[in-house]
């Protein structure tokens, strides 16, 4: 063991006990974030707009500052673009992280010198949580792999942009710098399959411990290692191969596919980092649940999905285990009330620890259903246990005026080991979806709708039509749900 993994140890538990304490003192420091950040942004043009210095609690937060999404924060970005100055938070932006999502294009979400510090810092934790709960350093000596986007930015106005993981690319800690991989000559590859393919040549000869990326991605980069290598799994290209740190998407739907791949189970990490702030991370792997980030620049608040009415406010002292809530957030980058589109539901309340169970937008709900992402995900690993196949990637969405019969539920999947009876895959799969959603079961035993359907999607298709769609990187991800056919548009 090198000197350096020797001494990430103590560091490593001294740290985790620290934000263990803060986690088990959750409210309070909830309190204390909204106190700084309101301090902050008195200073604003926001700020003097909904008089933020009257805001003392929750409750006057909610009376001064109202639900907004990106949409309704545009007008703001687009001052801070033009060069203004003490827009949301004091001074300027230093990056707009460039992402997608809205019905008007890209989304630029302003970073602040104080706001990167939340994202580098819960990333570090992260992983030091890891090794203090597991004593496990050996990843330290070897390579570490971080598939993500192009360090390379360019500029809104004089605002230097990018996507996330390029940007927190330029910060990467000293120490880590030496066992660091792709060059930076390979990250600044835009087109994703060109870069994975050097990726590939950068790293198939070396002693990789750490990998870390979207499943998907990731996924994409283990099969090209292989049929490169000649190798029947990772493992055989690298020994040391230990600890796989993941975020974006629940993990579910692709474990048996990386388990193939990567030739048996190694430990994971998984990560809710947002391009809005870093959320949650799971730093114990003996607990269910991500640990929520309750002391470092974001102050949260929670609206139930579930009820009828305008919606419902709660700090973290007012919510309840097991309730599905969609995510505000307020934070030091100078987002105020905004609702960043994710579902989460608390399997613990001291320490706060959640589950993400999907997209406020991206659900299925053409026929009053409203299926979420945790239930198809839940259905489909259900069925994919009875069946013994494997996934690569899938997506659902509903068929509203099929050429005969009732409309249903078309799943559009690509599969890495298909079942042996795809219709039968398909009844375990329409029966598992039942159970998890009672308005999807009245409408089928109703008549209102038929049982799904499973359309096989070809080898590579959800790549190209990724590809197609100009979400060809390492940070974009298939979109589970949907309420339209907008996005099966050119599937196949």
């Amino acid at each position: 063991m090198s000197l350096k993994a020797s001494l990430s140890k103590p560091y490593a538990q001294w740290v985790a006990r620290r934000v263990m304490r803060n986690a088990l003192d959750a409210v309070a420091q909830q309190d204390r974030i909204l106190k700084a950040l309101v301090r902050h942004g008195v200073r604003t043009a926001f700020g003097n707009k909904h008089q933020l210095g009257e805001v003392a609690d929750h409750t006057s937060l909610v009376q001064a500052v109202p639900l907004r999404d990106y949409e309704g924060f545009r007008p703001y970005i687009d001052r801070i673009v033009a060069g203004e100055r003490d827009v949301l938070w004091p001074g300027q932006p230093i990056y707009l992280c460039k992402t997608s999502g809205t019905t008007s294009g890209a989304k630029y979400i302003p970073i602040t010198r104080h706001s990167l510090a939340n994202h580098i810092n819960s990333a570090r934790n992260a992983l030091l949580s890891y090794v203090a709960h597991t004593g496990n350093t050996a990843f330290v000596d070897g390579k570490m792999i971080f598939l993500q986007g192009s360090p390379v930015l360019d500029r809104k106005g004089a605002i230097p942009t990018g996507r996330l993981s390029g940007i927190v690319a330029n910060h990467v800690p000293r120490y880590l710098l030496k066992n660091r991989l792709p060059s930076f000559a390979t990250n600044t590859i835009t087109d994703w399959e060109t870069k994975v393919e050097a990726i590939v040549t950068e790293t198939m000869t070396e002693d990789m411990r750490l990998i870390s990326g979207i499943p998907a991605w990731t996924q994409m980069y283990f099969e090209r290692l292989l049929a490169r290598t000649g190798k029947q799994n990772v493992k055989d290209v690298f020994p040391n191969f230990s600890l796989f740190v993941y975020g974006g998407v629940n993990y579910g739907p692709y474990r048996d596919h990386m388990r193939t791949l990567i030739g048996g189970d190694v430990d994971s990490i998984e990560l809710f980092p947002a391009s809005e702030g870093f959320i949650a991370y799971q730093d114990r792997h003996d607990e269910e649940g991500l640990l929520l980030v309750v002391d470092n620049g974001i102050y949260y608040e929670f609206v139930p999905t579930n009820e009828p009415g305008p919606p419902r406010r709660l700090s973290l002292a007012d919510v309840q285990l097991g309730v599905n809530y969609a995510l505000v957030l307020h934070t030091n980058a100078g987002l105020w009330g905004y609702e960043i589109g994710d579902t989460v539901r608390f399997v613990s309340l001291s320490p706060p620890r959640i589950v993400v169970t999907g997209r406020t937008k991206h659900f299925t709900s053409a026929f009053g259903e409203h299926v979420i992402a945790e239930e198809v995900e839940g259905a489909l690993k259900e069925a994919m246990n009875a069946m013994s196949c494997e996934v690569s990637e899938f997506t659902v969405a509903p068929q509203t005026s099929p050429h005969e019969g009732l409309p249903y539920h078309e799943w559009f999947i690509e599969f890495a080991s298909p079942p042996s009876d795809l219709s039968r895959f398909a009844g375990l799969l329409d029966a598992a979806l039942i159970k998890r959603n009672v308005y999807y079961k009245d409408l089928i035993t109703g008549k209102v709708l038929r049982p799904l359907e499973v359309t096989p999607v070809g080898r590579g298709g959800f790549t190209r039509w990724m590809k197609a769609r100009g979400m060809n990187d390492a940070q974009s991800k298939v979109p589970r749900l949907a309420n339209d056919r907008k996005y099966v548009e050119g599937l196949n």
